[in-house]
Protein backbone atom coordinates (compact mmCIF):
# COMPACT_ATOMS: atom_id res chain seq x y z
CA UNK A 1 0.00 0.00 0.00
CA UNK A 2 1.46 3.33 -1.04
CA UNK A 3 0.87 6.49 0.93
CA UNK A 4 -0.91 9.68 -0.11
CA UNK A 5 0.68 12.74 1.45
CA UNK A 6 1.95 16.26 0.92
CA UNK A 7 5.29 17.75 1.98
CA UNK A 8 4.73 21.49 2.33
CA UNK A 9 6.70 24.63 3.25
CA UNK A 10 9.86 22.97 1.96
CA UNK A 11 12.92 24.02 0.01
CA UNK A 12 12.16 21.73 -2.93
CA UNK A 13 15.29 20.80 -4.86
CA UNK A 14 14.30 20.62 -8.52
CA UNK A 15 16.58 19.63 -11.38
CA UNK A 16 17.92 23.15 -11.94
CA UNK A 17 16.74 25.31 -9.02
CA UNK A 18 15.50 25.32 -5.45
CA UNK A 19 12.06 26.73 -4.71
CA UNK A 20 9.85 27.08 -1.66
CA UNK A 21 6.90 24.86 -2.25
CA UNK A 22 4.97 21.63 -1.71
CA UNK A 23 5.16 18.16 -3.23
CA UNK A 24 2.03 15.98 -3.47
CA UNK A 25 2.37 12.19 -3.65
CA UNK A 26 -0.31 9.73 -4.75
CA UNK A 27 -0.07 6.04 -5.70
CA UNK A 28 3.72 5.98 -5.50
CA UNK A 29 4.27 8.90 -7.86
CA UNK A 30 4.64 12.67 -7.68
CA UNK A 31 1.16 13.99 -8.39
CA UNK A 32 1.72 17.73 -8.08
CA UNK A 33 4.19 20.50 -7.23
CA UNK A 34 3.13 23.90 -5.93
CA UNK A 35 5.17 27.01 -5.25
CA UNK A 36 4.77 28.96 -2.00
CA UNK A 37 4.99 28.40 1.75
CA UNK A 38 1.35 27.47 2.38
CA UNK A 39 0.68 24.34 4.42
CA UNK A 40 -2.56 22.69 3.29
CA UNK A 41 -4.68 20.83 5.81
CA UNK A 42 -3.18 17.43 6.54
CA UNK A 43 0.18 18.25 4.93
CA UNK A 44 3.55 17.75 6.61
CA UNK A 45 5.08 21.14 7.48
CA UNK A 46 8.76 20.79 6.59
CA UNK A 47 9.64 24.04 8.34
CA UNK A 48 11.61 25.34 5.35
CA UNK A 49 13.81 22.23 5.35
CA UNK A 50 14.89 20.52 2.13
CA UNK A 51 12.98 17.97 0.05
CA UNK A 52 15.02 16.30 -2.66
CA UNK A 53 14.83 13.26 -4.95
CA UNK A 54 15.98 9.96 -3.49
CA UNK A 55 19.67 9.36 -4.06
CA UNK A 56 20.89 7.04 -6.83
CA UNK A 57 24.04 5.05 -6.04
CA UNK A 58 25.91 3.57 -9.01
CA UNK A 59 28.94 1.98 -7.34
CA UNK A 60 29.07 0.69 -3.79
CA UNK A 61 30.91 -2.24 -2.23
CA UNK A 62 28.64 -2.05 0.81
CA UNK A 63 26.90 -5.37 0.21
CA UNK A 64 30.27 -7.13 0.06
CA UNK A 65 31.15 -5.55 3.40
CA UNK A 66 28.01 -7.00 4.97
CA UNK A 67 28.62 -10.43 3.43
CA UNK A 68 32.22 -10.48 4.66
CA UNK A 69 32.50 -8.16 7.67
CA UNK A 70 35.94 -9.60 8.46
CA UNK A 71 38.43 -11.62 6.41
CA UNK A 72 37.29 -15.28 6.18
CA UNK A 73 33.90 -14.49 7.78
CA UNK A 74 30.91 -15.42 5.59
CA UNK A 75 27.86 -13.79 7.20
CA UNK A 76 24.38 -15.29 6.56
CA UNK A 77 23.50 -13.84 3.18
CA UNK A 78 19.81 -13.03 3.61
CA UNK A 79 20.56 -11.21 6.84
CA UNK A 80 23.44 -9.35 5.18
CA UNK A 81 21.32 -8.31 2.19
CA UNK A 82 18.52 -6.99 4.39
CA UNK A 83 20.97 -5.11 6.61
CA UNK A 84 22.64 -3.57 3.54
CA UNK A 85 19.26 -2.58 2.08
CA UNK A 86 18.15 -0.97 5.36
CA UNK A 87 21.45 0.85 5.80
CA UNK A 88 21.23 2.42 2.35
CA UNK A 89 17.63 3.48 2.95
CA UNK A 90 18.72 5.14 6.19
CA UNK A 91 21.23 7.30 4.27
CA UNK A 92 18.73 8.51 1.65
CA UNK A 93 19.69 6.09 -1.12
CA UNK A 94 16.53 4.84 -2.85
CA UNK A 95 18.13 3.23 -5.93
CA UNK A 96 21.35 1.22 -5.80
CA UNK A 97 23.46 -0.65 -8.32
CA UNK A 98 25.00 -3.30 -6.09
CA UNK A 99 28.61 -3.86 -7.09
CA UNK A 100 29.62 -7.52 -7.38
CA UNK A 101 32.93 -8.74 -8.68
CA UNK A 102 33.01 -11.22 -11.55
CA UNK A 103 36.38 -12.75 -12.41
CA UNK A 104 37.91 -14.85 -9.66
CA UNK A 105 41.31 -16.40 -8.95
CA UNK A 106 40.74 -19.93 -7.64
CA UNK A 107 44.42 -20.95 -7.78
CA UNK A 108 47.74 -19.57 -6.54
CA UNK A 109 48.45 -16.65 -4.21
CA UNK A 110 45.55 -14.38 -3.19
CA UNK A 111 42.79 -16.81 -4.10
CA UNK A 112 39.43 -15.17 -4.70
CA UNK A 113 36.30 -17.30 -5.02
CA UNK A 114 33.39 -16.65 -7.36
CA UNK A 115 30.30 -15.43 -5.50
CA UNK A 116 28.29 -13.01 -7.67
CA UNK A 117 25.88 -15.45 -9.34
CA UNK A 118 24.76 -17.04 -6.09
CA UNK A 119 24.48 -13.73 -4.26
CA UNK A 120 22.43 -12.21 -7.07
CA UNK A 121 19.97 -15.12 -6.89
CA UNK A 122 19.57 -14.54 -3.16
CA UNK A 123 19.06 -10.81 -3.70
CA UNK A 124 16.37 -11.37 -6.34
CA UNK A 125 14.61 -13.97 -4.20
CA UNK A 126 14.23 -11.37 -1.45
CA UNK A 127 13.01 -8.85 -4.01
CA UNK A 128 10.35 -11.33 -5.15
CA UNK A 129 9.19 -11.56 -1.53
CA UNK A 130 8.91 -7.74 -1.42
CA UNK A 131 11.41 -7.79 1.43
CA UNK A 132 13.57 -4.90 0.20
CA UNK A 133 13.01 -1.27 1.08
CA UNK A 134 14.66 0.29 -1.99
CA UNK A 135 15.22 -0.40 -5.69
CA UNK A 136 18.16 -2.68 -6.57
CA UNK A 137 20.06 -3.29 -9.81
CA UNK A 138 23.40 -5.03 -10.40
CA UNK A 139 26.76 -3.52 -11.23
CA UNK A 140 29.11 -6.28 -12.36
CA UNK A 141 32.75 -5.33 -11.80
CA UNK A 142 34.50 -7.33 -14.52
CA UNK A 143 38.05 -8.03 -13.29
CA UNK A 144 40.12 -8.73 -16.40
CA UNK A 145 43.14 -9.68 -14.30
CA UNK A 146 41.59 -13.01 -13.28
CA UNK A 147 41.11 -16.64 -14.31
CA UNK A 148 37.36 -17.14 -14.67
CA UNK A 149 35.77 -13.95 -15.98
CA UNK A 150 34.18 -15.38 -19.12
CA UNK A 151 32.42 -18.30 -17.46
CA UNK A 152 31.17 -16.14 -14.59
CA UNK A 153 29.69 -13.49 -16.89
CA UNK A 154 28.05 -16.17 -19.03
CA UNK A 155 25.87 -17.11 -16.04
CA UNK A 156 24.06 -13.74 -16.14
CA UNK A 157 21.44 -12.58 -18.61
CA UNK A 158 19.12 -9.68 -19.46
CA UNK A 159 16.67 -10.84 -16.78
CA UNK A 160 19.21 -10.15 -14.02
CA UNK A 161 18.81 -6.34 -13.92
CA UNK A 162 22.49 -5.82 -14.73
CA UNK A 163 22.56 -2.09 -15.30
CA UNK A 164 26.31 -1.48 -15.32
CA UNK A 165 29.39 -3.47 -16.29
CA UNK A 166 32.69 -1.85 -15.37
CA UNK A 167 36.03 -2.85 -16.86
CA UNK A 168 38.36 -3.44 -13.92
CA UNK A 169 42.11 -3.91 -14.28
CA UNK A 170 43.99 -4.02 -11.00
CA UNK A 171 47.32 -5.09 -12.46
CA UNK A 172 49.99 -3.63 -10.15
CA UNK A 173 51.94 -0.68 -11.48
CA UNK A 174 49.17 1.06 -13.42
CA UNK A 175 45.80 2.79 -13.01
CA UNK A 176 44.73 2.91 -9.35
CA UNK A 177 47.99 1.39 -8.18
CA UNK A 178 50.55 3.17 -10.34
CA UNK A 179 52.35 3.70 -7.04
CA UNK A 180 52.89 0.08 -6.09
CA UNK A 181 53.76 1.05 -2.52
CA UNK A 182 50.07 2.00 -2.05
CA UNK A 183 49.06 -1.51 -3.11
CA UNK A 184 51.66 -2.98 -0.77
CA UNK A 185 50.26 -0.97 2.14
CA UNK A 186 46.72 -2.10 1.31
CA UNK A 187 47.49 -5.80 0.82
CA UNK A 188 49.85 -6.13 3.77
CA UNK A 189 47.44 -4.27 6.03
CA UNK A 190 44.31 -6.17 4.97
CA UNK A 191 45.76 -9.64 4.40
CA UNK A 192 48.92 -9.59 6.53
CA UNK A 193 51.17 -10.54 3.60
CA UNK A 194 54.91 -10.73 4.07
CA UNK A 195 57.23 -8.96 1.61
CA UNK A 196 57.86 -12.24 -0.19
CA UNK A 197 54.14 -13.09 -0.33
CA UNK A 198 53.34 -9.64 -1.71
CA UNK A 199 55.97 -10.00 -4.45
CA UNK A 200 54.50 -13.39 -5.35
CA UNK A 201 51.03 -11.84 -5.50
CA UNK A 202 52.22 -9.05 -7.82
CA UNK A 203 53.94 -11.52 -10.14
CA UNK A 204 50.81 -13.66 -10.32
CA UNK A 205 48.57 -10.72 -11.22
CA UNK A 206 50.92 -9.52 -13.94
CA UNK A 207 51.03 -13.04 -15.41
CA UNK A 208 47.23 -13.23 -15.39
CA UNK A 209 46.99 -9.88 -17.19
CA UNK A 210 49.44 -11.01 -19.84
CA UNK A 211 47.64 -14.31 -20.35
CA UNK A 212 43.98 -13.25 -20.16
CA UNK A 213 43.61 -9.48 -20.07
CA UNK A 214 42.82 -8.63 -23.69
CA UNK A 215 40.48 -11.60 -24.11
CA UNK A 216 38.68 -10.78 -20.87
CA UNK A 217 38.21 -7.13 -21.82
CA UNK A 218 36.62 -8.14 -25.12
CA UNK A 219 34.37 -10.65 -23.35
CA UNK A 220 33.20 -8.08 -20.80
CA UNK A 221 32.29 -5.59 -23.54
CA UNK A 222 30.42 -8.30 -25.42
CA UNK A 223 28.52 -9.49 -22.35
CA UNK A 224 27.53 -5.95 -21.33
CA UNK A 225 25.86 -5.56 -24.71
CA UNK A 226 24.05 -8.88 -24.23
CA UNK A 227 22.70 -7.75 -20.85
CA UNK A 228 21.70 -4.32 -22.17
CA UNK A 229 23.99 -2.74 -19.55
CA UNK A 230 25.82 0.58 -19.58
CA UNK A 231 29.59 0.14 -19.86
CA UNK A 232 31.96 1.92 -17.48
CA UNK A 233 35.73 2.23 -17.34
CA UNK A 234 37.57 2.19 -14.04
CA UNK A 235 40.66 4.13 -12.97
CA UNK A 236 41.57 5.47 -16.42
CA UNK A 237 44.84 7.37 -16.05
CA UNK A 238 45.89 8.59 -19.51
CA UNK A 239 44.17 10.08 -22.54
CA UNK A 240 45.18 6.94 -24.44
CA UNK A 241 43.30 4.74 -21.98
CA UNK A 242 40.24 6.97 -22.32
CA UNK A 243 40.43 6.62 -26.09
CA UNK A 244 40.38 2.85 -25.72
CA UNK A 245 37.40 3.15 -23.35
CA UNK A 246 35.51 5.29 -25.87
CA UNK A 247 36.19 2.70 -28.53
CA UNK A 248 34.55 0.07 -26.35
CA UNK A 249 31.45 2.24 -25.98
CA UNK A 250 32.12 3.30 -22.39
CA UNK A 251 29.60 5.89 -21.15
CA UNK A 252 30.93 6.46 -17.62
CA UNK A 253 34.45 6.87 -16.25
CA UNK A 254 34.64 5.65 -12.66
CA UNK A 255 37.31 7.32 -10.57
CA UNK A 256 39.75 8.59 -13.22
CA UNK A 257 43.07 8.94 -11.45
CA UNK A 258 44.34 12.10 -13.17
CA UNK A 259 43.08 15.45 -14.45
CA UNK A 260 44.29 14.33 -17.89
CA UNK A 261 41.95 11.34 -17.88
CA UNK A 262 39.00 13.39 -16.60
CA UNK A 263 39.52 16.05 -19.27
CA UNK A 264 39.79 13.40 -21.97
CA UNK A 265 36.60 11.75 -20.72
CA UNK A 266 34.65 15.00 -20.86
CA UNK A 267 35.98 15.71 -24.33
CA UNK A 268 34.53 12.35 -25.43
CA UNK A 269 31.16 12.80 -23.66
CA UNK A 270 31.98 10.21 -20.99
CA UNK A 271 30.46 11.11 -17.60
CA UNK A 272 33.01 11.32 -14.78
CA UNK A 273 32.18 9.58 -11.48
CA UNK A 274 34.21 10.34 -8.36
CA UNK A 275 34.02 9.01 -4.84
CA UNK A 276 32.15 10.94 -2.17
CA UNK A 277 34.71 9.85 0.48
CA UNK A 278 37.44 11.36 -1.69
CA UNK A 279 35.56 14.67 -1.74
CA UNK A 280 34.86 14.62 2.01
CA UNK A 281 38.41 13.63 2.96
CA UNK A 282 39.98 16.12 0.56
CA UNK A 283 41.87 13.50 -1.41
CA UNK A 284 42.16 9.93 -2.64
CA UNK A 285 43.28 7.20 -0.24
CA UNK A 286 45.31 5.78 -3.15
CA UNK A 287 47.14 9.05 -3.79
CA UNK A 288 45.30 9.83 -7.03
CA UNK A 289 43.57 13.05 -8.12
CA UNK A 290 41.27 14.72 -5.60
CA UNK A 291 37.56 14.85 -6.40
CA UNK A 292 37.50 18.46 -5.21
CA UNK A 293 40.06 19.42 -7.83
CA UNK A 294 37.89 17.94 -10.58
CA UNK A 295 34.78 19.64 -9.14
CA UNK A 296 36.50 23.04 -9.22
CA UNK A 297 37.54 22.40 -12.82
CA UNK A 298 34.01 21.47 -13.88
CA UNK A 299 35.02 17.86 -14.53
CA UNK A 300 32.88 16.03 -11.96
CA UNK A 301 29.44 14.81 -13.05
CA UNK A 302 28.39 12.05 -10.63
CA UNK A 303 29.24 11.09 -7.06
CA UNK A 304 29.38 7.55 -5.69
CA UNK A 305 29.43 6.65 -2.01
CA UNK A 306 31.98 3.90 -2.83
CA UNK A 307 32.73 2.48 0.63
CA UNK A 308 30.80 4.93 2.91
CA UNK A 309 27.04 5.03 2.14
CA UNK A 310 26.39 8.05 4.36
CA UNK A 311 28.97 10.04 2.39
CA UNK A 312 26.71 10.39 -0.65
CA UNK A 313 24.29 13.02 0.65
CA UNK A 314 27.01 14.73 2.68
CA UNK A 315 29.24 15.13 -0.39
CA UNK A 316 26.38 16.31 -2.62
CA UNK A 317 25.45 19.00 -0.10
CA UNK A 318 29.11 19.99 0.18
CA UNK A 319 29.26 20.42 -3.61
CA UNK A 320 26.06 22.47 -3.47
CA UNK A 321 27.67 24.72 -0.88
CA UNK A 322 31.00 24.95 -2.72
CA UNK A 323 29.28 25.71 -6.02
CA UNK A 324 26.68 27.97 -4.34
CA UNK A 325 24.09 25.92 -6.20
CA UNK A 326 22.32 23.23 -4.16
CA UNK A 327 20.36 21.99 -7.17
CA UNK A 328 23.58 21.38 -9.08
CA UNK A 329 25.17 19.64 -6.10
CA UNK A 330 22.20 17.29 -5.56
CA UNK A 331 21.99 16.55 -9.29
CA UNK A 332 25.31 14.68 -9.02
CA UNK A 333 23.52 12.02 -6.94
CA UNK A 334 20.05 12.17 -8.53
CA UNK A 335 19.44 13.43 -12.07
CA UNK A 336 22.95 12.83 -13.42
CA UNK A 337 23.26 9.16 -12.40
CA UNK A 338 19.67 8.51 -13.54
CA UNK A 339 20.49 9.92 -16.96
CA UNK A 340 23.77 8.02 -17.18
CA UNK A 341 22.09 4.63 -16.72
CA UNK A 342 18.89 5.42 -18.61
CA UNK A 343 16.45 5.50 -15.68
CA UNK A 344 13.82 7.93 -16.91
CA UNK A 345 11.29 7.37 -14.13
CA UNK A 346 13.32 8.84 -11.26
CA UNK A 347 16.13 11.21 -10.33
CA UNK A 348 14.15 14.45 -10.14
CA UNK A 349 11.08 15.95 -8.54
CA UNK A 350 8.67 16.23 -11.45
CA UNK A 351 5.04 15.26 -11.95
CA UNK A 352 4.73 11.62 -12.93
CA UNK A 353 8.14 10.54 -11.60
CA UNK A 354 8.52 7.91 -8.89
CA UNK A 355 7.96 9.29 -5.41
CA UNK A 356 11.49 8.51 -4.30
CA UNK A 357 12.07 11.40 -1.92
CA UNK A 358 14.19 12.50 1.00
CA UNK A 359 13.62 15.20 3.58
CA UNK A 360 16.58 16.75 5.38
CA UNK A 361 17.68 19.77 7.36
CA UNK A 362 21.13 21.28 7.76
CA UNK A 363 22.66 21.00 11.21
CA UNK A 364 26.08 22.53 11.67
CA UNK A 365 26.32 22.85 7.91
CA UNK A 366 25.79 19.13 7.26
CA UNK A 367 22.61 17.27 6.25
CA UNK A 368 20.50 15.56 8.90
CA UNK A 369 17.97 13.20 7.31
CA UNK A 370 14.41 13.46 8.60
CA UNK A 371 12.64 10.93 6.36
CA UNK A 372 13.05 8.77 3.24
CA UNK A 373 10.36 7.49 0.85
CA UNK A 374 10.72 4.86 -1.87
CA UNK A 375 7.87 4.87 -4.40
CA UNK A 376 5.74 6.72 -1.89
CA UNK A 377 6.37 4.32 1.01
CA UNK A 378 8.31 5.61 3.96
CA UNK A 379 11.41 3.42 4.42
CA UNK A 380 13.45 5.47 6.92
Amino acid sequence: MTETFCLANAQVILRDRVMTGAVHVEEGAIAGIEEGDAVPAGAVDCGAGFVAPGLIELHTDNLERHIQPRPKVDWPHNAAILAHDAELASTGITTVFDAMRVGSIPTGRGRYKAYARGLARELWALREEDALKISHFLHLRAEVCSETLEEEMAEFGPEDRVGIVSLMDHTPGQRQFRDITKLADYMKGKHALSDAEFEEHVAQLKALRDANGDRHEAAAVREAARYGAVLASHDDTTAEQVEVSKGYGVAMAEFPTTVEAAEASHARDIAVIMGAPNLIRGGSHSGNVAAGELARAGLLDILSSDYVPSALLLAAVKLGQDWDDMARGLATVTAAPATAVGLQDRGEIAVGKRADLIRFDLRGGVPALRAVWSRGNRVA
